[in-house]
């Protein structure tokens, strides 16, 4: 331990000094439900790595903890060295319960018993500095259980749920906002988890200490430890660590035959030859397709939509991006604008433009001046220049937050 951090001393022995040991539970467990993800926003991008390493690298990296229990959904425990990679502290990874109260449970199942003082964390607060894990190890060592927490600034109302009308006001300076981790003694941890097993419910585990019948110390919690919950808040959380919008490209190029349609952002061009393809072949969707999940690093179109699955036979372009978009808004990103160039001799684009711009936009979610679309002979060169061939590049900014 380095000498010259702040250390809290608890107890003397023969004149030597013992500190706890601290341990820490890193609830993981859930699915983001309210985020709208399509994969757990623990596992979402945070300028480069993710919430929940970014949770974990708090305490990994703080000189009181020596043990880490990080409790994921069942499915994806195997996969947690990975998830996580490298850390300085001993990581153990578990399956999580039902509710919050059983995965926390089960973490304080995995620690050793060595392990005096657990701090319970929300992998969704990516922001825990070291000294608000100072201020709660502090406090817990002294009275057994602690938790930080921010006083209400705006007047707070009791509002009845089913009516939405105010029954009261409360008085704000006995309003305080709870935050983790929550720090406690293996023992009272041990309790709370325990009534928790009798049926009683509980939002944190503060709450089932209190019902458990210990007292809990309140520390000043931090204005920027904040918890990932809606699309804005991740925006947010990128924003501060300057998370910058991306940019991705897309082409494609498909021949042209006699008997297929030439549709083009769903819209249908009077032509005797389409684009030969597993789907529609529709170029200009399938290059924006490219375009936007490139940008949020989500591979491309043949990875989630594959020309030997049957389910993708000509399928329309519009459809296949609204799929590719549902991806990128998952991931945690939102289509800011796109830029598309279709390559084309015959027949002439330029009526058409607009009408493929709108509906590109409608799918998107974007407004039309954020969709350009263009169109460009080959000057007879190549394949594509004879007529032979479609040809469309794309380039799609895609901005932290989901979208609508």
């Amino acid at each position: 331990m380095d000498p010259s951090y702040p250390t809290y001393l608890t107890y003397q022995t023969n004149a030597r000094i013992l500190l706890m040991s601290v341990g820490v539970i890193i609830v993981a467990a859930g699915r983001g439900a309210r985020l709208g993800s399509a994969v757990p926003k623990q596992l979402l991008d945070l300028g480069g790595r993710t919430i929940l390493q970014r949770s974990i690298d708090a305490f990994a990296d703080h000189p009181r903890v020596s043990e880490l229990v990080v409790v994921l959904p069942a499915e994806l425990v195997a996969a947690g060295p990975t998830l996580v990679g490298r850390t300085s502290r001993a990581c153990r990874f578990v399956a999580g319960g039902e509710r919050r109260q059983d995965s926390v449970r089960l973490g304080l199942e995995a620690l050793p018993a060595s392990i005096d003082l657990i701090l319970v964390h929300d992998a969704a607060r990516p922001f825990a500095a070291a000294a608000l894990i100072d201020r709660v190890i502090a406090a817990t060592e002294k009275s057994g259980a602690a938790v930080p927490a921010m006083a209400a600034r705006d007047t707070v109302k009791r509002v009845d749920p089913g009516r939405h009308v105010v029954t009261s006001t409360l008085p704000r300076e006995e309003i305080w906002l709870a935050q983790t981790p929550q720090g406690f003694r293996r023992s009272v941890l041990a309790a709370a988890v325990a009534i928790g097993d009798q049926g009683v419910e509980g939002t944190d585990e503060a709450m089932l200490a209190e019902r458990a019948g210990h007292g809990v110390s309140v520390v000043l919690g931090e204005e920027l430890n904040v918890k990932i919950t809606t699309p804005d808040d991740l925006a947010a959380a990128r924003t501060r660590l300057g998370s910058a919008p991306r940019v991705g490209t897309g082409y494609d190029l498909h021949r042209l035959v006699a008997g297929r349609a030439l549709v083009l952002a769903g819209v249908a061009l009077p032509f005797d030859r389409g684009p030969l393809g597993h789907s529609d072949g529709d170029v200009l969707c399938h290059a924006l397709i490219d375009a936007i999940l490139g940008a949020a690093g989500k591979g491309d179109i043949g990875r989630h939509f594959p020309n030997t699955d049957p389910q993708w036979r000509d399928a329309p372009g519009l459809d296949l991006l609204a799929r590719a978009l549902a991806i990128v808004r998952g991931a945690g990103w939102s289509v800011s604008s796109v830029d598309a160039t279709v390559v084309l001799e015959q027949p002439k684009l330029a009526p058409h433009l607009d009408d493929m711009r709108g509906r590109l936009a409608a799918v998107l979610g974007v407004t039309i001046d954020c969709v350009s679309v263009k169109a460009k002979t080959n000057e007879g060169v190549d394949a594509v220049g004879r007529g032979e061939a479609i040809a469309a590049h794309a380039v799609a900014v895609v901005s932290p937050g989901a979208g609508r």
